[in-house]
């Protein structure tokens, strides 16, 4: 494997899956019960984004965005986490992105848990290093997937998690073989933890090459599935990110009515040019 996440830190991609998982996060934080987050492909969890002479893809995403404040209160909510974090990490080297594992675990109660796994040693030390002396989080060196069938459903002694979400974010350096692999694991998890909250994000080049993805994500054994997406360029280019998406299945109530106000607003702050978001149910919620 060659993707190291660092060089796309930041970028609209990160944009939008951090806003939704902060979504998530602050439905599981309204209930009193411990919950259980595992994220499957974690990274470092902390990124350096300052390189002076160069142009950074977080030019596109995280600056941009927090040119002027936003007015929703979901991207107001992600603009104040990315800026706690920086606060917390910054030393004289420069400005600091949050990953996802940093981002969960900053919201953590005493009773919650957090599994970050990482296959890549180097990103694994890291990480390692950054949780040393938090006991709620653990860092597992090894295949995300696999970590799906061994770790869930989640208990921390004799006790069960009720409550939780699974973060499966693959790097896709080949697009179709990862769904492959990624799809199947989701509906594994889905059956031995059917409670959780799955997100399974995915990159937007070719919308057309989606059209399969799409059907097997609505076969998904899920109570429901919300697709997400926002594309900041015309999705006609496999030679390009254009955009991004995530498919979450067994959201939280509300969230979609609350990505309904922020996603037009983060689609006319990162366009790049007939860009377009989408909000729609793949499978529709039973009541």
């Amino acid at each position: 494997m060659n993707y190291r996440h660092a060089f796309h830190a930041g970028n609209v991609a990160d944009v939008l899956k951090h806003v939704v998982l902060l979504a998530v996060i602050d439905h599981l934080q309204r209930k009193p019960t411990p919950w259980f987050a595992l994220d499957s492909h974690a990274g470092r969890g902390s990124y350096r984004l300052s390189n002076p002479g160069k142009p950074s893809e977080a030019d596109d995403g995280i600056r941009r965005l927090r040119q002027r404040p936003p007015s929703d209160p979901l991207l107001a909510n992600y603009l104040a986490a990315v800026a706690r974090h920086d606060r917390d990490t910054q030393g004289a080297d420069g400005e600091h992105y949050p990953g996802s594992p940093s981002l969960i675990a900053d919201r953590l109660g005493p009773d919650d848990r957090l599994a970050c796994c990482e296959i890549q040693t180097e990103e694994a030390d890291a990480l390692s290093q950054r949780f040393a002396r938090d006991r709620r989080v653990g860092v597992h060196r090894r295949d995300g997937y696999g970590a799906i069938k061994a770790l869930l459903p989640p208990r921390l002694g004799e006790r069960r998690f009720a409550r939780g979400l699974v973060l499966i974010d693959p790097p896709y350096e080949t697009r179709d073989e990862e769904f492959d692999v990624a799809l199947p694991a989701l509906a594994d998890g889905l059956r031995r933890w059917p409670q959780g909250v799955f997100m399974l994000w995915y990159p937007i080049k070719l919308a057309s090459t989606l059209t399969r993805q799409y059907r097997r994500m609505a076969a998904l054994p899920a109570a429901s599935a919300l697709r997400i997406e926002l594309c900041v360029r015309p999705a006609d280019s496999p030679l390009r990110l254009n955009g991004s998406g995530l498919v979450v299945c067994n959201p939280p109530w509300g969230l979609d009515t609350a990505l309904a106000t922020a996603l037009p607003e983060l689609a006319t702050r990162l366009d790049q040019g007939k860009g377009n978001w989408r909000l729609d149910w793949l499978i529709a919620e039973r009541t």
